[in-house]
């Protein structure tokens, strides 16, 4: 079970899967839980971001298909900066098709994401084959499946019954399957870590019906792992001190959850 009170460091130990136990290996180092998503179009911008910011992150997150002047060298690229900086690479594909679709998808095509995102996400509308044929291409590289079992945007249809057979999906694949995307901590499983979208310093939402949590009300409250920050960070005037700033505000909360998970405990026992 993983209780509040277990520092991401003991986590890891408890995990099983190479890129999980690197992944809260690293956020103990870098005493970050801050995931950086940098929504621009082009390589040099999404790679001066990515090593001006690499050194506040835990990891990057990117969105492949939307760079306008995408070329082969842009895993090898982005691989060194992450070997640099000490982060992981996340690319959020969202595969959304069936088993072998989103196995070509993953391994092949112009990106061969495979080749160098450690972490990659998929939706699990399809059903478990999805997974498998993800399988198929990254377990051999030892790559990891986050699923989308709950998302930020307001009036989606990831609720109730979805995220169930979600859970129910991941636990079919613990060797493949790392966590989720969700707004909260749905299990107690120690092999699974959440990362949560929508996140800005103030809580409220945009015209496109994006909803925004706070770092504290995401770690500390809802108990999720990971913080994901793109437009908070990029559009600001100083990207790197505001992710200076998303850093620390993102370890706080898990300082504080901690503290209070401590609390409990002690008061439980003394009761």
């Amino acid at each position: 079970m993983i209780h509040p009170s277990l520092t991401y460091m003991q986590r890891s130990q408890l995990c099983t899967h190479p890129v999980t136990r690197e992944l809260l290996a690293l956020m103990e180092h870098k005493q970050t839980n801050l995931c950086f998503n940098p929504d621009v179009t082009t390589q040099k911008e999404l790679l001066a971001l990515a090593d001006a910011i690499g050194p506040h992150i835990c990891l990057l997150k990117t969105h492949v298909d939307i760079l306008e002047d995408f070329d082969a060298t842009f895993g090898e690229k982005l691989l060194a900066l992450s070997k640099k900086h000490h982060f992981l690479l996340f690319e959020d594909r969202k595969f959304a098709d069936i088993g072998s679709v989103v196995k070509e998808q993953y391994g092949g095509g112009i990106y061969k994401i495979a080749s160098w995102a450690h972490i990659t996400n998929a939706h699990s509308v399809a059903g478990p084959g999805i997974i498998a044929g993800l399988k198929q291409t990254g377990l051999p590289k030892q790559r990891a499946l986050l699923l989308l079992a709950e998302m930020s945007s307001q009036g989606n249809l990831a609720t109730d019954l979805y995220t169930e057979r979600t859970l129910e999906m991941a636990n079919m694949h613990p060797d493949f399957v790392i966590g989720f995307i969700a707004m909260r901590k749905l299990s107690d499983d120690p092999r699974f870590i959440y990362l949560t979208p929508g996140v800005q310093k103030s809580a409220g939402k945009d015209a496109l019906g994006q909803q925004y949590k706070t770092p504290h009300h995401v770690i500390c409250e809802k108990q999720s792992d990971i913080i994901i920050v793109g437009r908070g960070i990029y559009a600001a005037k100083n990207p790197v001190l505001e992710a200076q700033e998303y850093k620390v505000l993102g370890w706080q909360a898990y300082l504080d959850r901690l503290t209070l998970a401590k609390t409990h405990d002690h008061s439980c026992h003394c009761s």
